[in-house]
């Protein structure tokens, strides 16, 4: 098998994280009494306004925008910006979810993922810049 470069591997880990986090949410709603408690703008204590959706907005576009950074920022900023939306995804991902059999999964499975992308960002060094030999240089 072919190796897979660090930037593709990263990107690929915010897929699958941001896929968890969208059928957690799908399975979430399939709850009996979870989705007419969304109607009525009230789900489990929390109320539901435009300000709750644009930081649940934001939230959840912290995966979708590692997507394409990953493999887009030079490799110094994008080191850091992985570890951090590692860390806020999974305060996320535990600080707003249930206890639910599905839930707890699900959360789980995008825990690992933002800790390997944490890991992988924190132990990724540049390629080193490759020197022409002094004995190429005089051929």
């Amino acid at each position: 098998m072919e190796p897979v470069g660090i930037r593709a591997r990263l990107s690929a880990a915010w897929v699958f994280v941001m896929l968890n986090m969208i059928f957690a949410d799908i399975l979430s709603f399939m709850s009996p009494g979870a989705l007419q408690q969304v109607l009525t703008g009230n789900a489990d204590g929390i109320q539901i306004t435009p300000g709750f959706l644009l930081v649940a907005a934001a939230v959840a576009e912290i995966p979708i925008a590692m997507v394409l950074l990953s493999l887009l920022v030079p490799q110094r900023t994008v080191r850091w910006a992985n570890i951090g939306a590692a860390a806020l995804t999974v305060a996320y991902v535990l600080g707003m979810g249930s206890a639910t059999p599905h839930y707890v999964f699900i959360a789980a499975l995008e825990t690992l993922a933002c800790v390997a992308i944490a890991w992988w960002s924190w132990t990724w060094r540049p390629a080193e810049r490759r020197v022409p030999s002094a004995r190429l240089a005089t051929e």
